[in-house]
């Protein structure tokens, strides 16, 4: 089987620990049920992502070097 999370366009997905959680909605100012949701089970979610954590995607980007968004994780 493939592991989709390894191939080359499936950009870098970062669970963030609670701290880093906090200081990022203070930051943008939102709440963690503002954020756009991913599932679970989505094969580019690390393994041991769970309901409630928040994981932080880097991809390339043309404009900037670097394009951050995040995902909190659903069932």
């Amino acid at each position: 089987m493939v592991d989709v999370s390894q191939h080359k366009l499936v950009p870098e997905h970062i669970l963030l620990e609670e701290e880093e959680v906090e200081e990022m909605l203070d930051e943008y100012d939102v709440k963690r049920t503002n954020l756009p949701k991913i599932k679970r089970t989505d094969p580019a979610a690390p393994d041991d992502a769970e309901a409630g954590d928040v994981i932080k995607i880097v991809r390339d980007s043309r404009t900037t070097d670097k394009a951050v968004t995040y995902r909190l994780v659903i069932e």
